[in-house]
């Protein structure tokens, strides 16, 4: 039985995210998980394989084992490659995608198909043989494992936050404060404490963007604005004021004579 679906990056938080969402459609979890030798997965010390703490926290959720393919194994690395090699000549030949989702929508529909075809080595199909292979996985566990992007920062001044290699606009009412960003194979929320949702956004699948939520950019106008309008409100400071007649009586000027000639 084959299950796939495309992800926006090879980095942990998305490959076990994607990983779980896979098996919680299965509704089982297979005893053990075959790797080829992925950085985010694990790594080789002294010739032994090594899981990145992410997924050893997430094969122990799980409670199952995790198998990394030896190097330099072409047999091992055949078993990863064959369903790829299956998807690339397969399902992408004269198919167009309009965006990410549609790409995933039409995958989740061939693979129905696909896993309907007679399958030469196990001598049937694999959806005959499912239910009795879904028997012998494990159950799901009943809390999900912790999956996706995590972080918690204090929002700068120029109120974005960066997920993978974007950044994403927060509302500028959350600046200065700590805010819990999380992020989804579909999408990034950013919370403040005590304070409720300040950012909700799609995911962005490209690289080195900067995503701006119009609302957050419209409060950030206004923001600098009422800031511009506050720096340059004038000082109410009471200033002494001398009277003129000082300066005529100083001089010796008599005041009733120049203001007669200067009616006259």
């Amino acid at each position: 039985m084959i299950t796939a679906r495309m992800l926006p990056s090879r980095q942990g938080p998305d490959l076990l995210a994607g990983h779980w969402a896979l098996l919680s459609g299965w509704g089982r979890v297979p005893k053990t998980l075959v790797w080829d030798n992925e950085s985010a997965v694990g790594f080789r010390k002294a010739g032994r394989p090594v899981l990145t703490e992410a997924m050893n926290a997430f094969r122990g959720t799980l409670g199952i084992a995790v198998i990394q393919c030896r190097l330099g194994d072409p047999e091992a690395k055949g078993l990863v490659e064959r369903a790829n090699g299956y998807l690339e000549t397969s399902f992408l030949p004269g198919r167009r995608f309009t965006s990410p989702a549609d790409f995933n929508t039409q995958l989740a529909d061939w693979l129905v198909r696909a896993n309907q075809r007679h399958h030469r080595i196990l001598g049937c199909r694999p959806a005959d043989r499912w239910e009795h292979d879904r028997q012998a996985m494990l159950a799901l566990p009943p809390v999900a494992p912790v999956t996706g992007w995590r972080a918690s920062i204090r929002l700068p001044r120029d109120h974005y936050v960066r997920l993978g290699a974007n950044d994403y606009s927060v509302h500028p009412s959350a600046i200065g404060h700590r805010v819990e960003i999380t992020g989804d194979l579909e999408h990034v929320e950013v919370s403040c404490q005590g304070g409720g949702l300040v950012a909700r956004h799609q995911r962005c699948w490209a690289a080195h963007q900067s995503i701006t939520d119009p609302d957050h950019a419209t409060a950030a106008a206004r923001l600098r604005q009422q800031a511009r309008r506050a720096s340059l409100r004038p000082v109410d400071t009471p200033v002494e004021h001398r009277e003129l007649a000082d300066y005529d009586r100083a001089l010796g000027l008599d005041t009733d004579t120049t203001d007669d000639q200067g009616v006259a």
